[in-house]
């Protein structure tokens, strides 16, 4: 089943100039880049984004690394790329993510993992 979903690439991927080298392993994976656009999350904005988080001992970091930079947010569609994406991105604590995800190769830390994407066609 084909399906669209969204990535944002972090602000730690942007400065790190790794944006390119995204896009290109989702592409060599069949995947089609629908969308592109760069913007820089509102605290609002962030807040509606990781509503889930709210409460955990992590959620004041996150909201102000997501919103220290720019962001790059990707629309991909394939076939079940939900599920392409997410095992792609690989673990959310890069030192748990396998060898050949993005956050296994490329990732620091479990906040500055460089990716986003979305769990379920209704956060998709």
């Amino acid at each position: 089943m084909t399906e669209r979903t969204l990535v944002l690439v972090k602000p730690d991927g942007v400065q790190r100039g790794l944006v390119g080298e995204i896009i290109a392993r989702f592409e060599r994976e069949g995947l089609k880049l629908v969308a592109v656009k760069t913007l820089a999350l509102s605290r609002e904005l962030a807040e509606k984004h990781y509503a889930v988080h709210r409460g955990k001992p992590f959620y004041d970091n996150l909201l102000a690394f997501i919103t220290s930079g720019p962001v790059v947010a990707l629309v991909l569609e394939g076939p079940q790329a939900i599920s392409h994406v997410r095992e792609m991105m690989g673990a959310t604590n890069p030192a748990d993510a396998a060898s050949g995800s993005i956050r296994g190769d490329l990732a620091t830390d479990t906040t500055r993992n460089l990716v986003h994407g979305s769990d379920s066609a209704a956060t998709a």
